[in-house]
């Protein structure tokens, strides 16, 4: 193997024990566990779960929209009403170009939420300036407030319900992690409790 071979080799196992490091904490198992009931009583109650970030952060955003919103569908019917704040790209604009970008969202919450819905806010740094608006926005009309971050946290760390801060001051690892407990929340909520019976 060439040298540059088994740089990029190195480079890879050095990028997977990262990885695999800011998921075998505690905090994960105690993030899903907090999540759940507030997304199940979500359910329950018809509410509204709500999606944002920026960049990746948004792609992940959309991703949770469409696996939690048609993957968790139960037997009786039973289904998630989701939204992502970031694919109406019309309305992102329209905030942005006519008011600020650090509206696009809280703009969208006001128009369209209630008390008794869910924010999921999404942000590698923990700082990003339209999601903390949206997630000040948010709790004061009685949503309940979810964060996923890393990088220590940032702002939104002591704004939402319910932090999920990834360990890990890398960038890449947290928007990993983040994709995760997308995948971990869908198959738990896919999978919780036996099925009813047929009617």
């Amino acid at each position: 193997m060439s040298s540059v071979g088994l740089a990029v080799e190195e480079y890879v196992r050095r990028y997977v024990e990262e990885a695999c490091d800011s998921i075998r904490e505690p905090y994960l198992a105690q993030a899903i566990a907090a999540i759940v009931p507030v997304l199940l009583r979500a359910r329950a109650e018809g509410r509204t779960l709500f999606f944002l970030g920026n960049g990746g952060s948004a792609s992940t955003a959309s991703h949770f929209v469409v696996d939690i919103g048609k993957a968790t569908i139960r037997g009786d019917g039973r289904r998630f009403r989701c939204i992502g704040l970031v694919d109406n790209v019309e309305t992102l604009t329209a905030w942005a170009n006519d008011t600020s970008y650090a509206r696009v969202f809280s703009e969208q919450v006001r128009n369209l939420a209630s008390r008794g819905d869910v924010l999921f806010a999404i942000t590698g740094s923990g700082n990003s300036p339209n999601v903390l608006a949206a997630v000040e926005l948010a709790r004061t009309m009685g949503l309940h407030t979810i964060g996923l971050t890393g990088l220590g946290g940032g702002k939104l760390k002591g704004l939402v319900d319910i932090p999920v801060v990834v360990p890990s001051q890398s960038m890449q690892h947290a928007e990993d992690v983040h994709l995760l407990i997308c995948h971990l929340l869908t198959a738990y909520l896919r999978d919780e409790g036996p099925e009813p019976p047929p009617a």
